[in-house]
């Protein structure tokens, strides 16, 4: 059984109900049509008939639950909750309705902090700030969690790496300037992530082009000082670094180069050292390796939301939803 089949199996063992308010987008109906079918999760669509009725054209939608915003009963619910959470930023009742009828990711925010959702899914034919911005003003981080990151679940086939060829690869997606407090705390977020979605223990390798001080630059130093901090934040976590790639998953290599690490040649949640690295390295894995990518996936807010790449097809939609069903069933 694949890693897809195995959450898809635990998004129906608990239902939760997730939005999807890009109406406009006929990738949306596709995949719901699967979702239900398959029973995975319950699906909420923001849109006006007009919109529904011209892009569902083909598909069973049967069984979601269409939500127009112009018209919904609880409108003036969600607009109170717009100006209590953002009233002190200068949201006024009409600036809250004007954003939430012409950005519908706003509506769906609303909806999960208000308790009539738990999770949203965006990003078919919006950019990523388009998904993000909405959940980190109305949703707001975990506590203690001082930004959003977004990691990949890698599925390598034939791999005798990470666990069996599962990995997390973090961050891949949001963060263009990290500092050694970011690092650390994705290192933590992403651990948990990886026993969330695989079950199994994480073991955490800090990577960089040095392996514990064998080069000096001030990128290594960024990477050690984070290793640093998250050992003290996270003692319960195996992690270690800084650790070249090739010293964090092959034990010949790990055993010659950090010899007293527990991590080093097991690793199997890689945090990287930049956006760049991160973003380069999992499609390197996606494309030259014939691995299964599922995400952006992220972590840190305090509700599931995840954002789609405007490439997905309809079964890249089915299994993000698929993984934000199981974010919800434990973030309770």
């Amino acid at each position: 059984m694949s890693i897809m089949d195995s959450l898809k199996a635990k998004a129906k063992a608990d239902k939760k109900t997730i939005v999807l308010p890009e109406s406009m987008d006929k990738r949306i109906y596709a995949a719901t049509e699967q979702i239900l079918r398959e029973g995975i999760a319950n699906i909420v669509i923001i849109g006006t008939p007009e919109e529904v009725a011209e892009n569902s054209k083909g598909y069973d939608i049967t069984g979601a639950t269409i939500v127009d915003p112009f018209t919904d009963p609880n409108r003036q619910k969600y607009i109170d909750k717009f100006v209590e959470l953002r009233g002190k930023k200068g949201v006024t009742a009409e600036s809250a309705e004007k954003m939430m009828t012409e950005d519908y990711m706003y509506y769906a925010c609303l909806m999960c902090k208000c308790g009539d959702a738990d999770g949203a899914v965006s990003g078919a034919c919006h950019s990523t700030g388009n998904t993000i911005r909405p959940a980190l003003q109305l949703l707001k981080t975990k506590p203690g969690i001082s930004s959003v990151s977004g990691f990949f679940l890698m599925e390598v086939p034939n791999c005798e790496f990470g666990d069996n060829g599962l990995f997390v690869f973090a961050d891949c997606a949001v963060n263009p300037d990290l500092d050694s407090e970011k690092l650390a705390e994705i290192a933590g977020l992403s651990a948990e992530s990886f026993k969330m979605f695989t079950g199994g223990e994480p073991r955490v390798a800090m990577l960089s082009y040095s392996t514990m001080g064998s080069a000096k630059h001030d990128d290594v130093t960024k990477v050690s000082e984070a290793v640093k901090i998250a050992k003290e934040k996270f003692p319960d976590i195996a992690l270690d670094g800084e650790l070249q790639l090739d010293a964090a998953l092959v034990p010949s290599v790990g055993e010659l180069k950090a010899p007293d690490s527990k991590v080093a040649g097991h690793a199997n949640t890689l945090v990287f050292p930049s956006l760049e690295a991160g973003n380069i390295g999992y499609k390197l894995v996606q494309r030259l390796a014939k691995a299964e990518a599922y995400g952006p996936v992220l972590q840190g807010l305090s509700m599931p939301v995840n954002d789609l790449s405007r490439g997905c097809f309809a079964e890249d939609i089915v299994g993000v939803v698929a993984m934000t069903a199981v974010q919800a069933q434990l973030s309770k």
